[in-house]
């Protein structure tokens, strides 16, 4: 069994889906090793186990909506797709949303998966309690106030298996994109902050091809935001036909573009629902720096173009709010984070990533937990998260006999 991109052979001698919260009770109670299976759209060994692998998917677990606190309460294991689809439908939208609809709301929040937008948290930011079987079967719920919800959101599978998170939600909303090509990479450096504001998510993409342009600019507003058409951008008017953010291929799998107003959840990600945006054939890297150094380092990192040329498809920069959540890669700072996409060959994709890791290291970066990244000493993983210590007791108290342990983990936690 392998993970979306089949970079990944899981080590489980098992899988198990159970129909009910007490048969996943009983289930970790009774396994010495088990993990959280999500949609498998980790790059990375973080829910692997060589225990028992757990999808929560067929819990019989619905969305449901309480207006008055403006809170939806969500299946861990569904996905954002089905979620959205079921908010909007009850009129409420979510604050942001990933690029892929694909991927579940336990795995996403779990890992620091975001969008983006100058003022926007990651995806975790929006839960307001989650509940989880901890490693003796008990049932147990922690909300916003608790003075371990930082730790229990964005926890990487090592506290239980999540069942279900209560979300914050606002009234459904409508917006609109466009995709500015050819933009001048020079301007876009000397403004790369009121460009990323310019807009509720703006994303930055470059192939490396052409060092002084970069391949295209998405600019998500919502409706309202300004008034007429969508502005040019550094003097680049939008494109008037559809873009795929990979140069060259089909646009079908994207959201709509050119400016056309439609709900949130049908323009906030890339690609739509129904498709499969490239069937697996990739890998990822992400690395989050604070936003102050956001164009110190895409220049680092551009001046690496003719080895990226090669194992890249394309590099994606976006923006991040910061949050308190302990294991959080935007915790304490506002950030600017920095995405590969590259060919599914790790045989040359593996020094050229040696290479991005050595430029980005003066920007002090942390490592998206669910990509490829290279092995992080102790010492360093204790320096970009301060509050390791809590989370280590944490983790501890809820999983006494180290049940949701794994290889990625164990740095971690000791």
């Amino acid at each position: 069994m392998r993970n979306w991109a089949g970079n990944v052979t899981f080590s489980a001698q098992g899988v198990e889906e159970p129909r009910s919260v007490e048969q996943l009770q009983s289930l970790v109670a009774s396994r010495p090793l088990v993990r959280a299976l999500g949609t498998g759209h980790s790059f990375s060994r973080v829910a692997d186990t060589t225990g028992t692998l757990v999808s929560t998917r067929s819990l019989p677990l619905g969305v449901e909506v309480l207006p008055e606190q403006q809170v939806a309460i969500v299946p861990g294991g569904a996905t954002y797709a089905v979620v959205t689809a079921a908010l909007h439908a009850k009129g409420w939208a979510l604050h942001n949303l990933g690029s892929l609809p694909h991927i579940s709301v336990a795995g996403a929040c779990s890992t620091g998966t975001h969008g983006s937008g100058n003022t926007n948290g990651s995806l975790s930011t929006a839960v307001l309690a989650v509940e989880l079987v901890r490693g003796d079967g008990e049932l147990v719920r922690f909300a916003h106030g608790d003075p371990e919800f930082p730790g229990a959101v964005l926890a990487l599978g090592c506290l239980g298996i999540v069942t279900r998170l209560w979300l914050r939600v606002e009234p459904a909303w409508e917006a609109r994109q466009v995709v500015h090509t050819g933009v001048p990479t020079a301007a876009l450096l000397d403004g790369i902050h009121e460009v990323m504001g310019a807009a509720h998510s703006v994303s930055l993409f470059t192939s490396f091809r052409d060092p002084s342009t970069l391949d295209a600019v998405w600019v998500k507003r919502r409706a309202g935001e300004g008034d007429g058409p969508a502005p040019a951008l550094l003097g680049v008017e939008p494109s008037t036909t559809p873009q795929h953010p990979v140069p060259g291929m089909d646009p079908v799998a994207t959201t709509t573009q050119l400016d056309t107003v439609g709900p949130w959840h049908h323009r906030l990600p890339h690609f739509r629902p129904e498709f499969t945006p490239s069937a697996g054939e990739e890998l990822q890297s992400e690395f989050f720096l604070p936003r102050g150094h956001a164009a110190a380092a895409l220049q680092a990192v551009t001046a690496l173009a003719p080895s990226l040329v090669g194992p890249v498809q394309v590099c994606e920069v976006r923006t991040v709010a910061r949050d308190d959540l302990w294991l959080s890669p935007c915790h304490g700072r506002d950030t600017v984070t920095i995405h590969f996409t590259w060919h599914p060959d790790p045989e040359a994709v593996d020094p050229v990533l040696a290479e991005v890791e050595r430029v980005l290291e003066p920007f002090d970066p942390r490592p998206h937990w669910g990509k490829v990244f290279h092995p992080l000493e102790r010492g360093r993983i204790e320096a970009m998260y301060p509050d390791l210590p809590r989370f280590r007791t944490l983790a501890a108290a809820l999983d006494p006999g180290r049940r949701f342990r794994n290889e990625t983990t164990d740095p971690l936690l000791g």
